[in-house]
């Protein structure tokens, strides 16, 4: 009678599970305490390890025996990985469902949506980065580690499998695939570090390392394990050294990535009888907090990403520590009632296959949410219909540009496209000015008409920025040579970022500091050429955070950060006045500024009674743009008349 194929699993060493305890510690030490645990983060590189070794070695031992089955491994995974996950993300999304505004669900969802296909790694590889602020509201940000090793997973042990079955050389095939990672890895942390991180190819390479030291112990355990006690201690040097000398400023991973991995190589090759592994890592309160590791690494994130959302800015210590317990607790319990019961005993292909449906269902639910534009009829939701979180005139600027770019700002204004008289040019500032233009043109027709022209992140100057604004420039000059009815060019954007030197993250781009005065300055000087008035609307004052200004459904605390200091927006400013200013009065260019009307001495106004007056503490709201109207109106009326 043939026999069933099934996974041979390797003897159990408590040392591991010391090790992923130390992983798993120093991850969340980081995220909870980023100041302190600097170089944390490398647990995650030290789990990838311990994954490729753990795994490769069920996957060796069963092709020895013949005994391997793809479909056995992925019904194994599925009750291992699946779930601690879905009970973390439904959690999740159920307590978002009471405490996130719109557009914090529709995020959530979109997340929820790709931790369930297992593709957030690309998900976030096209927003900010994860050492960014913007990733601490991202609830599943750290689910792409969880992503990269599943895609390795699929990739994995076909590749074994061929190779077994053929005979191939596993060396020479695994070394050119890991060295290629690796260096793609080594490249991109510079050329573009957001591939480096997030890229699966810039990462199996730690996972491989795993899996070369499992083909080593299995084949030659002797050689893996000539100085165990020297290997060890090495190995926790190398951890040691990456903890201490790491952090989110370095380029990582590449060549530093080879501290967590050889240390982590270093320390499972010494074996269970090194004597660091048999008396430090297999202490029984590290193996505790090692079996736990997989629910406490998925549940401590949420927890703490929550609070910053719910706190609108790094919460207190104290909230942190209560995070991190109460992560601990969850993940016991989720470990005891969940894991334990779910991934042994009977019925191993229905629980699987059950796990398989809900997890798909939840990924659905998740991008419904998403396309629902994060449920704003909630009640959590209604708040941001209420204080109008949002840009206003978004529009397609295709009739203007007789070309179309997707990503355009556009606002017909007062006027019409045929015969503007006043035309505002910008960036995304430019569309949070059109509404305050567009409330004093309410009051002043038929004096002033306008139209806007513009895109995001382009501040629409001469031989500045990306190709693609560069382009868009170019086109609106072609625009403005077939309307010689535009009298001024109202110039709009966020001064400050390009005074000092913008940075356009998603494109690896950098403009410097000193190519921003030269391109102004051309700009100005060609309108003038053309017979054209320009004005200049100067940076709001930013660094608030309006959300902070909304009593949410749900809180921790009931203290106000919705204040902004005069001297953060003077430091968020930085130093474009001081250029800026005196370059404006010797090219005779009159120009608004809204620091006038929004701040005094002490502070800048965030709220005109219960109006919130920015969008996200730097573009103008709806209310923000009508605010300046009002208050501004004598000098708007001196530039614009």
């Amino acid at each position: 009678m043939a026999h069933r194929p099934h996974l041979i699993h390797p003897q159990y060493r408590p040392d591991i599970d010391g090790l992923r305890a130390i992983a798993v510690l120093a991850v969340v030490g980081f995220h909870a305490f980023p100041s302190t645990v600097r170089g944390g983060f490398i647990g995650v590189d030290i789990f990838f390890v311990i994954s490729g070794y753990l795994i490769s070695t069920i996957i060796f031992s069963s092709l020895e025996r013949t005994r391997f089955s793809l479909t056995e491994f992925y019904r194994r995974r599925i009750l291992r990985i699946f779930p601690a996950l879905l009970l973390v993300t439904l959690s999740s999304m159920i307590f978002g469902w009471f405490a996130l505004f719109a557009d914090e669900y529709k995020q959530l969802g979109k997340h929820m949506a790709g931790s369930a296909g297992f593709v957030s790694n690309f998900l976030l590889w096209g927003e900010s980065g994860y050492f960014d602020t913007a990733g601490e509201t991202k609830p599943f940000l750290h689910l792409w580690s969880l992503a990269v090793e599943e895609q390795f997973y699929v990739f994995w042990p076909v590749m074994l499998l061929l190779v077994w079955k053929r005979r191939w050389n596993f060396f020479a095939i695994t070394l050119a695939i890991a060295g290629a990672s690796f260096a793609a890895s080594v490249y991109w942390v510079h050329k573009n570090p957001g591939a480096a991180f997030y890229s699966p190819f810039s990462r199996f390479w730690e996972l491989m390392v795993g899996g070369t030291l499992a083909y080593l112990v299995l084949h030659n355990a002797p050689l893996t394990r000539r100085y165990p006690n020297i290997q060890s201690l090495t190995g926790a040097v190398l951890l040691a050294a990456g903890l201490a000398l790491l952090n989110k400023d370095r380029a990582f991973p590449g060549g530093w990535a080879l501290f967590p991995t050889l240390g982590t190589f270093l320390m499972i090759s010494a074996g269970p009888q090194a004597w660091l592994n048999r008396v430090v890592l297999s202490r029984k309160a590290l193996v505790g907090i090692g079996l736990i590791s997989y629910p406490l690494y998925l549940w401590h994130w949420p927890l703490l990403s929550f609070a910053r959302i719910l706190e609108n800015e790094l919460p207190s210590r104290t909230i942190r520590q209560t995070a991190v317990l109460l992560a601990i607790v969850l993940a016991w319990a989720t470990y005891r009632w969940v894991e334990k019961p779910l991934r042994f005993g009977r019925h191993g292909n229905i629980k699987a296959i059950g796990l398989a449906v809900l997890l798909a269902a939840s990924g659905l639910t998740g991008y419904a949410v998403y396309l629902a534009d994060g449920l704003p009829s909630r009640s959590a939701g209604q708040v941001t219909q209420i204080n109008r979180f949002d840009y206003p005139f978004r529009q397609s600027c295709e009739a203007m540009t007789a070309e179309h770019y997707s990503d355009d700002w556009c606002n017909p204004g007062t006027g019409s496209l045929q015969a503007p008289g006043l035309l505002l040019v910008g960036d995304s500032f430019s569309n949070a000015y059109s509404t305050m233009l567009d409330a004093y043109a309410q009051r002043e027709q038929p004096i002033m008409q306008f139209v806007q022209f513009g895109r995001g992140q382009c501040p629409m100057l001469l031989d500045y920025g990306p190709e693609y604004c560069r382009r868009l420039t170019q086109k609106f000059f072609v625009y403005l040579q077939a309307h010689p009815e535009v009298e001024t060019i109202a110039m709009a954007a966020h001064w400050p970022a390009y005074y000092a030197g913008k940075d356009f993250w998603w494109l690896k781009y950098k403009e410097p500091a000193e190519a921003f005065p030269e391109a102004f300055e051309k700009t100005v000087h060609r309108y003038r050429s053309m017979g054209k008035r320009v004005v200049v609307l100067l940076a709001p004052p930013t660094g608030s955070n309006p959300k902070a200004c909304v009593n949410r459904p749900v809180r921790i605390s009931d203290r106000s950060r919705c204040d902004l200091t005069r001297a953060l927006a003077d430091k968020n400013d930085g130093l474009y006045r001081s250029y800026f200013i005196p370059k404006l009065a010797e090219e005779q260019i009159p120009y608004f500024d809204p620091f006038l009307y929004m701040c005094d001495t002490m502070r800048c106004r965030t709220m005109d009674g219960q109006r919130i007056l920015s969008v996200d503490g730097g573009h103008l709201s709806a209310y923000g743009g009508e605010y300046l109207a009002e208050h501004g109106r004598a000098r708007l009326h001196e530039l614009l008349r």
